[in-house]
């Protein structure tokens, strides 16, 4: 054979690949090089196609190109100066309020806005609930406009009307869209919108209310760039400027923890059919030292041959990655189907950049992996067609593993991987791959001697995975961590918040009331005593940012990474009590001896019924330079507190000092009101105050809670039962997606079980035929191959389900504080592993049993 150019080359090799077609050897690198590429790709176009929507409707998001947000309003500079350049403007007040119907009540998320509302996007309505939508238009004076699901809640239908505080607002339309809503993943709560004009009549808003203004600027980039330099220079605490890299936060923050999720488990499927390449290429390998060797006899050189089969793999590789480019193009259109409730109503189709991206991944793995066992071919000797007991010198080690590390380091980057939580779990997961693997590998080595006095099926059935052990022990380990993955997934998706609910006291608070006024704590206090709630106290509330630690500001002295930043970001609900909150214990430092004054007590309580506490906001004090504050001590440690520092906070446009005096810990979900700052009692007096509290009441008392909020319009009552029902579906949804990448992975891990079944397949096929010859009937064989993957399948079962019961031990004793008990259904997982095993070998290893015993006597 004369020496071929390239184009002689890659005809050769497009033949020979024809002609290998139907090996399985190449199907399985195929598939394995397809599932790579279809998890990358999947995922790719999730982050792509999501990142596009918030970049193409950014300023949609706000409802304007510039927005000025705070807890106060916007002071007549800040309008004036807007206005003097040009610059349209909008007025928005966001409030949660209950809206009360005939029927009954419901926490609702009301927007108050003028007619100029919004200045970028528009807002879509119709006549009735899934009536045809039109859009632009807003309500009017005495009108609501609301989302359809309050219309259910409520038993209304258009034409009713609602309670809004003390203003009844009649219902025009249905409210179908707003453009600076973002999304539904932060709206738990029905939408309710009304016009700006009849916000004060509802007397909601009140000193001390938690309260969103919203001023919406609109212009000329310069205009809004000097707008900016003039404001942000006498920007209040509270205040803050928002711009369309704002707009993308809001939801990218929401959806970029998914997307790192869905990164790493793209990560996982890619390194498991990495892993599958490498055993496939193996014996892809293996299997053409003959044909590689008489290649050299015809006149190939050593580089050629290397060549040929390099364009082999490649050819293979850009098939298998259309393919599975497509079929992950196909599969990101059905994550975003489950996400739909999650995600912007428009998203950009995405482009051809994530198809190249997962296809260069699935290139990238399969150089990484399969390039080091086909360097052999290239150093096959020509004399191997004499001799087959030859062997090219196989390719050293830091070539394979310093590959496979190359393109583990490109993939990483190309996902762009938190690299520390990447490694951490990398890491974690070869420890404990270790320890069970050592463990998988005491216990088949133990059943040696029990095999001795075992029936032959069994002895046959074993033996394969006593002859193996690692590759059995691999094996099993790739499907344990598969379903423990799975079902740790769902265990935790049914049952956590489950678990959690059922631990919490039978008489837990399970109401919350916020925004009630100074002049109605007693009131509203003798109303629940009389309605038989047992309350916890009324604790004041009034808003205020942290500003400076020891005269510093606070953005000097908190990093950016710290987790106290976002602390010191917005305002803190801050209180003051005399006595130490239930729930709280001190871990450092005193707590100020104050009694309650007997005027603070609202009512005489019942041997019965107790009377809710009030905690005494009026209490006088001693004359002190600094009065003291409680620090919760998590939240002390991110932001470097200690005894003795003073804090200076920003609360109603007045500077007030205090200094740290102890620390103490909060059991936070105990549904009772809890605070991260308690100051000294009388420290914040003549400030404006809110009341906050939670409250029992059994069921039945439905009646009694709209009483309740009709006699208090102002205050706000959250059913915590509610929240905890909307909060179980949204996790059910995003863990249901969760579930779906995991297919990826499951068919990773196929790839790595077809791919190990082949690497023993020729001896698999020599050994039946054997068998075959001394008379054992093909029932046998099937028998024996139904125990090695049914053993196979449960010990990666009982592997995940020990798995699931420690993780989960881990997180509920450390992470939650629940109390852990044993899952008996996580018995189902060895079952379940035997049956996917067992099928997929049986279904893997069938050359072996329709092997004829003669022809492959004869070819021995």
């Amino acid at each position: 054979m004369s020496r071929l150019n390239f184009s002689a080359l890659l005809a050769l090799a497009g033949r020979q690949l024809r002609r290998d077609a139907r090996a399985s050897e190449v199907r399985v690198l195929f598939f394995s090089v397809l599932v790579a590429v279809a998890a990358s790709t999947a995922i790719g176009y999730f982050g792509a196609r999501l990142n596009g929507a918030m970049q193409l409707r950014a300023t949609e998001f706000l409802g304007a190109d510039l927005v000025l947000q705070g807890t106060s309003p916007a002071r007549p500079g800040q309008i004036d100066d807007g206005e003097a350049l040009g610059l349209a403007h909008a007025r928005v007040v966001e409030f949660t309020s209950v809206v009360g119907g005939d029927q009954g009540i419901q926490l609702s998320s009301v927007k108050a806005a003028d007619a100029r509302y919004p200045l970028r996007g528009e807002i879509r309505s119709a006549p009735a609930p899934y009536g045809a939508e039109s859009p632009g238009g807003g309500p009017g004076p005495g009108e609501a406009w609301v989302e359809p699901r309050l219309l259910v809640a409520l038993g209304m239908q258009i034409g009713d009307s609602i309670d809004v505080g003390q203003k009844t607002l009649r219902l025009s339309r249905v409210l179908t869209y707003e453009p600076d809503r973002a999304n539904n993943f932060y709206s738990l709560t029905p939408r309710v919108l009304m016009n700006l004009a009849d916000l004060a009549s509802t007397g909601v808003i009140q000193p001390g209310s938690r309260v969103s203004y919203r001023d919406l600027w609109r212009g000329e980039p310069q205009a809004l760039a000097a707008y900016c330099k003039g404001v942000e220079q006498h920007l209040a605490a509270n205040q803050r400027l928002l711009d369309t890299r704002d707009g993308n936060r809001q939801i990218g923050g929401a959806l970029g923890k998914a997307e790192r999720y869905l990164n790493m488990a793209s990560l996982v499927a890619v390194l498991l059919a990495g892993v599958a390449v490498a055993l496939s290429a193996s014996r892809y390998a293996a299997r053409r030292l003959d044909a590689s060797a008489l290649l050299r006899c015809l006149g190939l050189s050593r580089r050629q041959a290397l060549g040929l089969y390099c364009l082999q793999l490649a050819m293979l590789g850009v098939v298998a990655a259309l393919f599975g480019a497509g079929l992950g193009w196909l599969a990101q259109l059905g994550l975003f189907q489950l996400l739909e409730g999650l995600l912007p109503s428009t998203v950009p189709p995405g482009g051809i950049a994530p198809a190249l991206a997962g296809i260069a991944t699935g290139l990238v793995a399969l150089a990484g992996f399969a390039l080091p066992p086909l360097a052999a071919l290239g150093r096959v000797p020509p004399l191997r067609v004499l001799r087959r007991d030859l062997l090219p010198v196989p390719p050293s080690s830091w070539l394979v593993y310093g590959a496979a590390l190359l393109a583990l380091g490109l993939i990483m980057w190309r996902l762009s991987l938190d690299l520390l939580l990447t490694f951490a779990l990398l890491g974690g997961g070869l420890i404990a791959a270790a320890v069970l693997g050592g463990l998988l590998l005491l216990v088949l080595r133990s059943l040696r001697r029990a095999l001795a006095g075992a029936p032959l099926t069994w002895r046959l059935g074993l033996g394969q995975l006593l002859r193996y052990p690692l590759a059995a022990a691999g094996q099993a380990l790739a499907f344990g961590l598969i379903l423990l993955a799975m079902g740790l997934v769902a265990l935790l998706r049914g049952e956590l918040l489950d678990t959690w609910q059922a631990q919490l006291p039978a008489d837990a608070p399970n109401h919350f009331a916020l925004n009630i006024l100074p002049d109605q704590r007693e009131p509203f206090a003798q109303q629940l005593q009389a309605i038989g709630a047992r309350s916890a106290p009324l604790y004041p509330v009034t808003p205020g940012r942290l500003v400076a630690i020891n005269g510093q500001p606070v953005n000097q002295v908190v990093s950016k990474d710290s987790t106290g930043e976002r602390a010191v970001q917005r305002d803190l609900s801050l209180t003051w009590a005399a006595e130490l909150p239930s729930g709280n214990a001190l871990s450092e430092g005193r707590w100020w001896q104050e009694a309650p004054s007997p005027q603070d007590t609202p009512g005489v309580a019942t041997p019965d019924v107790p009377a809710p506490d009030v905690a005494t906001p009026d209490v006088a004090t001693p004359d002190v330079a600094t009065p003291d504050v409680s620090v919760e001590a998590e939240l002390a440690a991110s932001l470097g507190l200690k005894l003795g520092d003073e804090l200076t906070f920003d609360i109603g446009d007045q500077q007030h000092s205090a200094k740290v005096s102890s620390l103490r810990t909060v059991h936070w979900d105990s549904f009772q009101p809890n605070f991260y700052m308690i100051f000294q009692p009388g420290t914040l007096q003549g400030l404006p105050t809110t009341y906050l509290t939670s409250f029992y009441l059994p069921a039945g008392h439905d009646k009694d809670i709209v009483a309740l909020s009709r006699a208090f319009p102002a205050a706000t009552i959250l059913q915590v039962d509610a929240l905890l029902s909307q909060l179980r579906s949204i996790l059910a949804q995003v863990t249901l997606a969760v579930e779906y990448v995991l297919l990826f992975v499951l068919a990773a891990g196929l790839a790595v079980l077809f791919a190990g079944l082949q690497a023993t397949l020729d001896e698999r096929i020599r050994q039946g035929a054997l068998l075959r010859a001394l008379g054992a009937s093909r029932a046998l064989l099937v028998r024996t191959r139904r125990i090695e993957f049914g053993l196979l399948g449960a010990a990666s079962g009982v592997l995940a389900a020990l798995g699931c019961e420690l993780v989960t031990w881990v997180l509920y004793r450390y992470a939650f504080a629940l109390t852990w008990s044993p899952h008996p259904w996580l018995l189902v997982l060895p079952v379940a592993g035997a049956v996917l095993v067992g099928g997929a070998g049986m279904l893997g290893t069938r050359r072996a049993l329709n092997a004829s015993p003669l022809a492959v006597l004869r070819e021995g």
